[in-house]
């Protein structure tokens, strides 16, 4: 539309000619390119006026989404179904606990290598949630550019070497998660997960899950009543 009306412009310019006395076909012209201008620009602000509106709405759909994606998630907090709440970019404990096992087997007591393996993962989730550590890289894949983990970083590299694989395959996931989720936050955040699937859930999923296990307790109740 912009288009046509700077086209518009330019025919009327383009029909004023300079040093021509008064023509009633030239004036005709120019009439009616004028009024096809006015045409135009009322369009147009009719468009940008509609185009405005349906972006506050599209954003307050999106806010209202979020909300309810963010209630929908603090009542899911205690599920142990297949759709609950994941924290993602939140280190697995359990890798740290079998490096320290084998690492300490045999010098330290149960209780140590446990201290040990706490403090491993303690120290890695604080390096996770530093935003001057980015150990990615971007790569083109199909002709798009990724971020995708830089498995020559000098950090990484040292885990694999004195942890072990897990340890390092459980850092790379935190740190994917976190890069995904928040990458602007760099600490872990609450999301609906699928854990049967490995996927994150939708909100209707959610929802769906939710009033079924609403429809198990009414019908418990009722039972018992």
């Amino acid at each position: 539309m912009e288009l046509e009306i700077a086209g518009t412009r330019v025919s009327i310019q383009m029909a004023k000619p300079m040093g021509v006395e008064h023509n009633t076909e030239i004036d005709r012209k120019i009439k009616s390119f004028e009024e096809d201008l006015k045409d135009k620009e009322e369009k147009l602000e009719d468009i940008t006026t509609l185009d405005g509106a349906l972006m506050m709405k599209e954003r307050n759909s999106n806010d209202e989404l979020q909300e309810a994606r963010k209630e929908l998630i603090d009542g899911l907090m205690q599920s142990r179904a297949n759709i609950g709440v994941k924290k993602m970019g939140e280190l697995d404990p359990k890798p740290f606990q079998a490096a320290a096992e084998k690492k300490f087997r045999g010098r330290l007591r149960g209780s140590e290598i446990e201290g040990k393996a706490m403090e491993w993962c303690a120290l890695w989730m604080k390096y996770l949630t530093d935003p001057r550590w980015h150990p990615f890289k971007v790569v083109r894949v199909g002709g798009i550019n990724e971020e995708i983990i830089d498995a020559e970083d000098d950090k990484l590299k040292a885990s694999k070497e004195d942890l072990g694989d897990e340890v390092y395959e459980a850092v790379t996931k935190a740190l994917t998660e976190m890069n995904d989720c928040n990458p602007s936050g760099r600490y872990p955040v609450k999301e609906l997960w699928d854990f049967k699937e490995g996927r994150k859930a939708t909100l209707k999923e959610g929802i769906s899950h939710l009033l079924i296990g609403l429809n198990l307790k009414k019908r418990k109740r009722n039972t018992r009543s």
